[in-house]
């Protein structure tokens, strides 16, 4: 499948975007006021330990403090291995096992100490309301190699199916690396000379010696290390063989990724474009279109049905629906071929948006197992083409699929959006007709004088409603406490508010 990376650099952000066959798959936007924080590494000190939930508090220098979990730091080889490889995510086949993978019955408190300096890595970014979650197993990643120091293994990804490939890679990794260092062979690994692959640890290697001796002149919490920027890492992660063209916006950042490319990686050299048109480039190939369908809640599918998206704190659930299409055989079938269509654009919008966390997709209920297992399947097929880690479950008779997806980062509404001021997140208003009835409940119980004259200040669709349809309730009220109402149009007031006051 041809693909290309577009990137789009302004002073306020930088946006990368993946196409494949011409569609945006996935997007990715770094902003320069809160740049991603996953990848650096930190010298900083436990302040608070929480033997309950076997996890700790750790000061690194930001506003909120990091969250170490115990697995973090007592966590399996492979675990470790993938803690860091967004585009490596499938198993990774693991040579010459080690005996000291640590006992995973010992509690957090025996392990470290409040007040005790600790070399940590950023996982996750922070999220909401949580803080970066961290872990003390550090992973430099390269273009080809990922460096594991203090780690005595070999590991290769799966996604490397050639066998004679394979064993080459091996070979090579065991030969170039140096005592007291673990290297995972990337993807992109495949097709590297050992020259390339030597080069690559090397630079690792440097930029690990100069970490440590950073550690040891400053005072916790500090910085050790900041990862590359985003315009850097998609070069490295996404430049693979299957990328034909990377195309950028601006000059100087295309100068500065051919200078990058030319001392690290110099075989895609050719395939970095400058973009040089008038027209801006997202605009130029449809990307802005799917950034901003990307927000859309409702995502309809060519057939007439269509999907749901709501995300919530604690998940995204994913609903299936026939709209307007009605099939040309039995219900069954209709319902069939709205399911297989929607599994498509369902991970397509999983990767667009970036979706983490617990999803629960509700496809519309089938009747007959084979059916149920068709959607399925199409739906573990699809779902193959995502880079980040995924665990899906089976199918229920109710037609639910739940799943799991790594998150790393905000997911892209989570990023180029913010709560509704006026619903403050529930997803609806109180009707126009229900604030009426409000106010009618409000007057009835304000102790009103006789003679006296009360003005109703309310959003204009209230105030239309309470003046027309609604008139009838004001006049009962001004005949039974002898009073008169005056109800004036207020166009800053949101819907749900008003105001009444006795002149």
């Amino acid at each position: 499948m041809s693909a290309e990376l577009v990137i789009n650099v302004t002073e306020e952000e930088s946006r990368v975007a993946l196409l494949e066959s011409g569609q945006v798959v996935e997007l990715y936007i770094e902003r320069k006021r809160d740049a991603s924080l996953v990848g650096n590494i930190y010298k900083g000190r436990v302040i608070k330990i929480l033997p309950g939930m076997q996890s700790a508090f750790i000061d690194i220098g930001l506003e909120k403090a990091a969250f170490l979990y115990v697995a973090d730091i007592m966590t399996d080889i492979e675990e470790y291995y993938t803690a860091f490889l967004e585009n490596d995510n499938d198993k990774i086949d693991l040579y010459e096992k080690s005996d000291i993978t640590p006992d995973k019955t010992i509690p957090i408190e025996d392990l470290i100490q409040e007040g005790q300096e600790l070399l940590v890595q950023v996982s996750k970014d922070p999220i909401g309301t949580k803080g970066a979650r961290v872990t003390s197993y550090v992973t430099l990643p390269g273009r080809y190699v990922v460096l594991m120091p203090n780690v005595d293994h070999v590991g290769i990804s799966r996604r490397i199916e050639d066998e004679e490939v394979r064993t080459r890679l091996k070979s090579i990794a065991i030969e170039v690396r140096s005592k007291g260092f673990g290297l995972i062979m990337r993807t992109a690994s495949e097709d590297a000379t050992k020259e390339e692959i030597q080069k690559d640890f090397d630079f690792l290697t440097l930029i690990w010696e100069n970490i440590h001796l950073k550690k040891d002149r400053v005072s916790a919490p500090s910085l050790l290390y900041n990862d590359l920027d985003l315009i850097f890492r998609s070069v490295r992660d996404f430049m693979s063989h299957d990328v034909e063209r990377l195309l950028i916006d601006s000059r100087e950042e295309y100068e500065r990724i051919n200078e990058f490319a030319g001392s690290y990686f110099s075989r895609i050299l050719d395939k970095i474009v400058l973009y040089e048109g008038r027209e801006p480039i997202f605009d130029a190939l449809g990307i802005e279109l799917d950034i901003s369908r990307a927000l859309d809640r409702k995502v309809w599918l060519k057939s007439g049905g269509y999907i749901v998206i709501d995300q919530t704190e604690a998940m995204t659930v994913i609903d299936v629906n026939t709209g307007k299409y009605v099939g040309k055989e039995n219900l069954e079938d209709t319902i069939l071929k709205t399911n297989l269509e929607a599994v498509k654009e369902i991970a397509y919008q999983i990767r667009l948006r970036n979706l983490g966390g617990i999803i629960i997709i509700d496809f519309i209920d089938m009747e007959k197992p084979e059916n149920r297992e068709k959607v399925f399947s199409s739906f573990m097929d699809v779902m193959k083409r995502d880079r980040a880690k995924n665990t899906i479950y089976n199918i229920t008779e109710l037609g639910i699929v739940q799943m799991t997806r790594k998150r790393v980062r905000e997911s892209l509404g989570r990023t180029l959006s913010e709560q509704c001021p006026y619903c403050e997140g529930k997803g609806f208003v109180k009707s126009p007709r229900t604030v009426a009835y409000e106010i009618f409940g409000k007057l009835r119980r304000m102790n009103l004088q006789q003679d006296s004259t009360v003005m109703i200040n309310a959003n204009p669709i209230v105030a239309e409603l309470l003046s027309d349809e609604e008139r009838q309730g004001l006049e009962g009220i001004e005949r039974r406490y002898n009073i008169k109402l005056i109800v004036n149009k207020e166009d800053n007031l949101h819907q749900e508010h008003y105001d009444i006051s006795i002149l």
